[in-house]
């Protein structure tokens, strides 16, 4: 996988609202936010805290935490959402796991860099989650297993540092 990163910019990012979620989440993500605000573990999931590119104002969102060999990326399943566009506009926020709040920078992965971290990293980890390629399935992102290249231009990947790194 490419090492080399790209600084984050706004370029790229879409205004026309048209990725979504499926309509359950807006529904479910107060009360997982809850759960995980109160530090029930909920696998790799974690409260991402982002200011609004628009607002200023503190948005949080549950978010997939993919962790190996002490490297952190998230990723999302269904396109440019608006956790995504002010994370790219924002550059930094705070990962809040269990009762641990971290601040983060966010570095976007070039749509190569993104190809090949479902290829070589978020593909075998999903396949090594018993029910992974089932739930990957469900949240609508199947291509990020079997389509790597054509997924990297729809499914945005940031990696995660600590904030006192940048």
């Amino acid at each position: 996988m490419a090492t080399q990163m790209q600084p984050m910019s706004q370029e790229g990012s879409t205004e026309s609202g048209r990725d979504h979620a499926p309509f359950i989440f807006p529904l479910l993500n107060p009360i997982v936010r809850r759960l995980m605000g109160v530090g029930v573990p909920l696998g790799p999931n974690a409260l991402l805290s982002v200011r609004g590119r628009k607002t200023g104002q503190l948005r949080t969102t549950p978010i997939a935490v993919v962790e190996i060999g002490g490297r952190r990326w998230v990723q999302s399943p269904y396109g440019e959402v608006n956790w995504v566009r002010n994370f790219r506009a924002a550059g930094e926020g705070i990962l809040t796991m269990g009762r641990r709040q971290e601040p983060v920078t966010a570095v976007a992965l070039t749509p190569e860099q993104a190809a090949a971290f479902f290829q070589d990293v978020l593909g075998p980890y999903i396949r090594r989650i018993p029910l992974g390629t089932l739930l990957i399935g469900l949240l609508g992102a199947r291509e990020i297993l079997t389509d790597p290249v054509g997924a990297a231009q729809r499914h945005p990947v940031f990696e995660l540092h600590p904030a006192s790194q940048s």
